[in-house]
């Protein structure tokens, strides 16, 4: 059997608050990436939404062009800052989402982008399904009032360690995606996103932990910190899972960085004891990974 992960991998989550000033919020995730990396982490994930406030009056002002790309540094300070750390960190990074602007179609859209150890652009992914809801006495944001969803379900191969599954929050509650990219080879599945204090106490791990055993992979939720003097407010609770769906490490709600060590062992393991990948009875449903790219 191939090796789903084909090394170890120390994996790090940087949970960071996120304030109005751009340029203090790319050098703060870059300080944080960097201790990451010193702490050994090969790959390291940044939060939803992680160089501007997050809202959908903040998207606007805070959105940046990524085409053609690469964009000048003009058009997208962020690009070329993830790129900068990834190589100064010589680790993969993703750099958890930005609001991007596609000036062709003036669409907005909620868009992660995923650096080599070079600083080489190897991935992107835009939010595909946008956060509309309304829990009565509790929450209503509808994103689709400023973005549009991307059309692209996104995996990634890290040539040393294998492919990882890339969506971005409210793209959680959809578990066909985790499936299909659980079914192409995806040792972990990774989700920066920004739950509330509403959906977060309700859903956060269990989303996670669901994802996790229903595609026995590696998960990783990275949120940002909460502040309470935000208009939105992040849940917190940055969270690894593993193929069984134990939580390996979970912050709190304030700033930290959370490490896990992933192997491929624990991925073989779990499938050999509980081998859903060989029980599927696709004569009765449909394989949802049938015909994506």
């Amino acid at each position: 059997m191939a090796a789903f992960l084909r090394k170890p991998l120390k994996l790090a989550l940087v949970q960071l608050a996120s304030g109005a000033d751009k340029t203090v919020n790319l050098s703060h995730a870059r300080s944080k990436v960097l201790e990451a990396a010193q702490a050994g982490a090969r790959l390291i994930v940044l939060p939803e939404c992680f160089n501007s406030p997050y809202g959908t009056q903040y998207f606007p002002k805070y959105a940046e062009t990524l085409h053609p790309s690469p964009p000048t540094k003009e058009q997208s300070p962020s690009y070329h800052a993830l790129s900068a750390i990834a190589a100064e960190a010589n680790a993969y990074l993703v750099g958890g989402s930005i609001p991007e602007l596609e000036t062709s179609s003036k669409k907005y859209y909620n868009t992660s982008l995923v650096f080599s150890p070079s600083g080489s652009l190897i991935g992107t992914h835009r939010k595909t399904h946008l956060f509309d809801i309304d829990i009565p006495g509790k929450i209503s944001f509808k994103e689709s009032d400023v973005l549009s969803p991307g059309d692209h379900l996104t995996v990634i191969d890290l040539p040393e360690y294998g492919k990882i599954g890339l969506a971005i929050c409210y793209d959680i509650r959809f578990p066909e995606a985790a499936m299909i990219a659980a079914r192409k080879g995806a040792f972990l599945l990774v989700y920066p996103g920004a739950f509330n204090t509403t959906t977060g106490p309700l859903h956060w791990s269990l989303l996670g932990r669901a994802r996790a055993v229903d595609n026995q992979s590696y998960v990783a939720l990275c949120s940002p910190a909460r502040d309470v003097n935000a208009s939105y407010q992040a849940y917190g609770h940055t969270l690894i899972a593993d193929p069984s769906a134990n939580i390996l490490s979970e912050a709190e709600d304030s700033e930290t960085i959370i490490y896990a060590d992933l192997s491929d062992e624990a991925i073989v393991n779990i499938r050999k004891g509980i081998p859903i990948y060989t029980q599927r009875r696709f004569d009765l449903y449909l394989d949802v990974s049938e015909g994506q790219n």
